[in-house]
């Protein structure tokens, strides 16, 4: 297939990408690498620096012929979220909107979108969170990924464009910024490596579904041709609080230093994780690395970048 991966010089976005290859697609990157970095790029992959708004994205549309999109940019920080909601509605959702105009005018049969296991039901009701869980997002992050679900509906609906929505958890691994939208274990790994003090937001007990990033990579593949339609949480089905992530990352580390702590992050949800089974009896999708194995190959990509 010929397949667009958006956000592909990015952190999940360019596992994706590698996977696609591998898998034997012929892959196109756009990225605009405000966050993405070009050594993140698949050598095999053809790659074009563009904002996913951007209105001459329709001459790559025309050229390329696309098979599938595999949408993976988003503005991804909650914190920065909470800051700036008009700038993650403009880029999540009118970006989004943009690319699926271009696939309904360009012939795209498919639309793969990373959304969010994490950030769109709010507080739980109850756990593990399914698919059928009440969305109430307490971020504009969550909302404006949500919101973007909402417009692949009526695209099916109207126009015959199928779509996968995989909804992700905490996601982590190799390539992950830890100084941009990053996530606690590239945070931490790097502080600890530099033996930088580490700072736990709140009382640390916070409990998120981490996956391994390989992981989330294999999910889009599995999606090019089984989910036409469906919503699928892509998670572990366990949480781990945050202080046994820095617990599991101080010993891989070898870090000498006591984690101190700070005040809870406003917007952030306090536990969540996610019900995949549908993903398994449906894709056949599960979260095959071990918590403890993908730590320590981040540990080892970190300890790697940081000795170069």
């Amino acid at each position: 297939m010929k397949i667009l991966v958006t956000g592909g010089a990015g952190f999940i976005g360019s596992h994706v990408a590698d996977a696609l290859v591998e898998a034997g697609h012929s892959v196109v990157v756009v990225d605009d690498l405000s966050t993405g970095r070009e050594p993140n790029l698949n050598s095999r992959a053809k790659f074009q620096k563009a904002d996913i708004r951007d209105p001459g994205l329709e001459e790559l549309f025309a050229r390329e012929r696309f098979d599938v999109v595999v949408h993976q940019v988003a503005k991804a920080n909650v914190r920065e979220s909470m800051q700036q909601p008009i700038l993650y509605a403009d880029v999540n959702v009118l970006g989004s909107l943009n690319l699926l105009e271009l696939a309904r005018k360009h012939g795209v049969r498919k639309f793969v979108y990373a959304s969010t296991g994490g950030a769109v039901y709010g507080e739980p009701q109850y756990l593990p969170v399914d698919e059928a869980h009440p969305i109430n997002a307490l971020d504009p992050y969550g909302a404006s990924k949500h919101h973007v679900e909402h417009y692949l509906y009526l695209y099916r609906a109207n126009y015959g464009l199928q779509y996968t929505v995989l909804r992700y958890p905490n996601v982590y691994g190799p390539r992950q910024d830890p100084y941009g939208e990053a996530g606690v274990v590239a945070i931490f790994t790097n502080q600890m490596l530099g033996r930088k003090q580490v700072t736990i937001n709140g009382t640390g007990e916070q409990q998120r579904d981490f996956v391994y990033v390989g992981d989330i990579a294999h999910a889009n593949v599995m999606s090019l041709e089984k989910g036409d339609g469906e919503i699928y949480n892509i998670g572990s089905g366990r949480g781990t609080s945050i202080n046994e992530i820095y617990d599991q990352l101080r010993e891989l580390t070898e870090y000498p230093l006591q984690g101190t702590y700070g005040p809870p992050k406003l917007g952030e949800v306090y536990r969540v994780y996610l019900d995949a089974r549908k993903a398994g009896a449906q894709l056949g999708w599960e979260a095959a690395t071990r918590l403890d194995a993908g730590l320590a190959k981040t540990v080892e990509y970190f300890r790697r970048a940081n000795s170069q």
